[in-house]
């Protein structure tokens, strides 16, 4: 007689790892996704922002766009091109808002601000590095035939994209002004020793924000929009990076400008999405350069041009320690530091007017 086969019942170890299998599928999925940042929303389509600025279309097919003021070019005496911060756009031109009209129709000063590539109304820029932005900058010129020569400013952010302009289109430049220009911790000629104590002063969630960046660059997205441990500070305006000078100016700021235009100023910069205007951003600022700005040479031999650098010494976004020590090194920058101010520098009272006199002293 034979007997009916009985199946065995599975063994509790086999539960257990089947457990783990699927816990370990499931926060795979789960990293996967939360370390993918959303698609950029696209400019001009029914579910994006509206094209509103003038552009041009770059060599790759993207579209840079910019805003004109100042004297008009065609009797303009000096050309410059203006390049904004962190969270930021081309409206945020403190030569606009706070330069003597006086000053500037003096000057014959014409300028021509940008959005970079991801913020307001300028196309991401998927492959960007440090080199592309400068030869962005280059091309917009080009495009709006600004001639073989024209000045460049940049604040914060927008000022270390001028190191980039030092090094792969100095033959462009009439002259540079760096405003608050952001630092890389990482530049390999900055001392260790000096780099660690300024470093070692930042607020912690800003050290781990800039780690992040600099070496998991792929995790800035989730880092920033996680919720278990404090981001980068600059993105939410922590009262500690601001200095009672930084108070003071946005005081000014938001009370002279109409509450609707104030909040499609702050909205603009990030209306395509934040992961392409602040944490790509982030990533090319603090991440690895292809040079390091203390080794560029200086651009202007012949004493054609100049370059300057402008630093308030309560700056408590940007080391001034760190700017004093790149200024020291390169002698051919012409180093201005304000006693007192912060890193809202440009804005406060008469220095936009001294930042252009200086820049266009030739002129005065």
């Amino acid at each position: 007689m034979s007997h009916a086969s009985q199946s065995q019942p599975t063994s509790s170890s086999g539960i257990f790892n089947t457990i783990l299998v699927v816990i370990f599928a499931g926060f795979s999925a789960w990293a996967y996704q939360a370390t993918r940042p959303p698609p950029p929303k696209p400019l001009g389509s029914p579910n994006g922002p509206p094209i509103t600025s003038p552009r041009i279309k770059l060599r790759d097919g993207r579209h840079l766009a910019y805003e004109e003021s100042g004297v008009p070019k065609e009797i303009a005496k000096a050309k410059i091109i203006f390049v904004h911060g962190f969270s930021s756009s081309k409206h945020y031109h403190p030569f606009v808002t706070s330069t003597s009209p006086e000053l500037v129709k003096e000057l014959g000063a014409y300028f021509v601000s940008l959005d970079r590539p991801g913020y307001g109304e300028s196309d991401p820029d998927p492959k960007r590095t440090v080199k592309s932005l400068a030869l962005d900058i280059e091309e917009l010129a080009d495009q709006l035939n600004l001639g073989p020569k024209f000045y460049v400013v940049g604040f914060s952010m927008g000022g270390q994209v001028l190191w980039s302009c030092l090094k792969y289109i100095p033959h462009r430049l009439a002259g540079a002004v760096l405003i608050s220009p952001a630092i890389n911790f990482w530049w390999p000629n900055l001392p260790s020793n000096i780099t660690n104590e300024v470093y070692s002063r930042q607020l912690k969630q800003d050290q781990w924000s800039l780690r992040v960046a600099h070496y998991l660059p792929w995790l800035t997205y989730w880092w920033n929009t996680q919720t278990w441990f404090p981001t980068f500070s600059v993105i939410h305006g922590h009262p500690a990076t601001f200095s009672p000078a930084d108070m003071e100016v946005f005081s000014k700021l938001f009370s002279s400008s109409d509450p609707v235009q104030s909040k499609i100023v702050r909205t603009h910069p990030k209306q395509q999405g934040e992961f392409e205007s602040l944490y790509r951003d982030m990533n090319i600022a603090f991440g690895k350069w292809e040079f390091d700005p203390m080794d560029i040479e200086n651009p202007f031999p012949n004493n054609d041009g100049a370059v300057h650098l402008w630093m308030g010494d309560d700056d408590r976004i940007v080391p001034v320690t760190l700017q004093r020590y790149i200024a020291e090194k390169l002698k051919w920058v012409d180093y201005h530091e304000v006693s007192g101010a912060g890193h809202t520098l440009p804005y406060a009272d008469g220095v936009a007017d001294n930042i252009l006199k200086s820049l266009l002293k030739d002129q005065c």
